[in-house]
């Protein structure tokens, strides 16, 4: 599995074969194609690792007792996280575009973000009901669209880690990793959206 994902990782789903794999992981074709048949199958079973992998750190995050806002940052930065120094995550995300429908009957759904999406979005609905409170939303914030900042700022870290040193001269690198670029814009947020001070939240950014 972890050549598997390594490939995946590198050349994406088209850009991979079954004899690519098979030889990264040191072992005949036979003994690969038995426990998966096509390299669809395996795909599959590359993105069900990697959101599992997602699943465990996220729900460790919720566990945090810790306002509904500071969780759903930490969740986002964890997912950064993740994509930095998991390749079984960065597999899943990548083939979650990548990979051709229909899946096999018994494939998980192949989007990877079902595993933090729905958190994300209860966390922020919650923050917005705490609107007014010191550790919670400015009054008038809209837990929808900070839902929806949190998805692209995740997805601008998978960009960021898989562009990383390959970005033509001249153009804009501010030289931080994505966990840190991503600290740093939150925040810049963080200001316009909670009564706290920012400082409050720096836990959450690391």
């Amino acid at each position: 599995m972890q050549a598997a994902s390594t490939q995946f990782d590198r050349a994406g789903y088209e850009g991979t074969t079954l004899t690519q794999i098979n030889k990264m992981a040191g072992i005949s074709m036979g003994a690969l194609t038995f426990h998966f048949p096509t390299k669809q199958a395996l795909a599959a079973a590359v993105q069900e690792q990697g959101r599992a992998v997602v699943r465990d750190a996220v729900a460790v995050v919720v566990s945090r007792p810790r306002p509904a806002l500071a969780i759903g940052v930490a969740v986002t930065v964890t997912l950064a996280r993740l994509l930095e120094e998991s390749v079984e995550v960065r597999a899943a995300a990548r083939l979650a575009r990548e990979c051709p429908l229909p899946l096999p009957p018994s494939s998980p759904s192949p989007v990877w973000s079902v595993e933090w999406m729905p958190v994300l979005h209860d966390l922020f609905r919650r923050a917005g009901e705490e609107s007014g409170e010191d550790c919670g939303l400015r009054p008038g914030s809209d837990p929808e669209a900070l839902t929806a900042l949190a998805a692209h700022l995740v997805a601008g870290a998978e960009i960021h880690i898989r562009g990383h040193g390959r970005r033509p001269p001249g153009s804009f690198d501010t030289g931080a990793g994505a966990v840190a670029q991503l600290a740093q814009i939150w925040r810049v947020v963080l200001r316009g959206l909670i009564v706290k001070n920012v400082s409050e939240y720096e836990q959450d950014l690391v």
